[in-house]
């Protein structure tokens, strides 16, 4: 039962991220295969991850994991369904980083696992004028552990004009999700080298980066 009426609730909300935001998925760096991945992006909505997730096809979208707040996804028995058995979310405690061997731990388990995931590593919604924050070591860390993985940055345009901040009925209007060539850790990477090129990829996706994709 609970089975059933996560997959009703997944495709209600794969259907209605589309209807509001008529998605285009542009796979601009790398192809929809199936390859184990860490997508990582810009976060300026919480709806973010739903975006990322529901362009996926649905062979990647089974093995897809998006890393996200307990704090914010187990308040209340909806979120809390919609978290677990819905996205099957990788929750982290942030409000405690150190339980259970951190977040880190907690996506490398997920790897291991056979899950690809979706992450944010900006740590939080980017209410500012800056295409993006700085990034969090979060993701050295993972590439560390999980050299071989690949990471594939992921732009998303206009989501944040589609629920802002504190909103929640959504403005329909014209998204996109631009996925950019892979890459990975290099051996003997400074963690502030990598995160450097992490980020500049990611840049580069945006629509007055140097891919030169326009807004959606």
């Amino acid at each position: 039962m609970t089975r059933t009426l996560a997959a009703l609730v997944a495709n209600a909300t794969i259907l209605f991220t589309r209807l509001v935001t008529a998605v285009q998925a542009r796979w601009v760096g790398c192809g929809p295969v199936p390859v184990q991945r860490i997508y990582y992006a810009n976060h300026a909505s919480h709806g973010d991850f739903v975006l990322i997730w529901s362009v996926l096809p649905p062979t990647l979208r089974q093995q897809t994991r998006p890393v996200a707040g307990a704090d914010y996804w187990l308040t209340g028995s909806l979120r809390r369904f919609i978290a677990r058995n819905v996205f099957r979310a990788v929750l982290i405690d942030r409000e405690r980083p150190r339980l259970n061997g951190g977040p880190i731990a907690a996506m490398a388990d997920a790897l291991d696992e056979g899950a690809s995931l979706i992450l944010f590593p900006e740590g939080t919604r980017n209410m500012t004028d800056a295409t993006l924050l700085p990034f969090k070591s979060g993701l050295h860390h993972l590439a560390s552990r999980r050299p071989d993985i690949e990471l594939v940055p992921v732009w998303l345009a206009n989501l944040n004009r589609v629920l802002p901040k504190g909103e929640v009925v959504p403005i329909p209007l014209l998204c996109s999700v631009t996925f950019g060539a892979p890459l990975k850790l290099a051996p003997d990477e400074t963690r502030a080298a990598f995160l450097a090129r992490a980020e500049a990829a990611l840049h580069a996706l945006a629509p007055n980066g140097n891919h030169g994709a326009e807004a959606a």
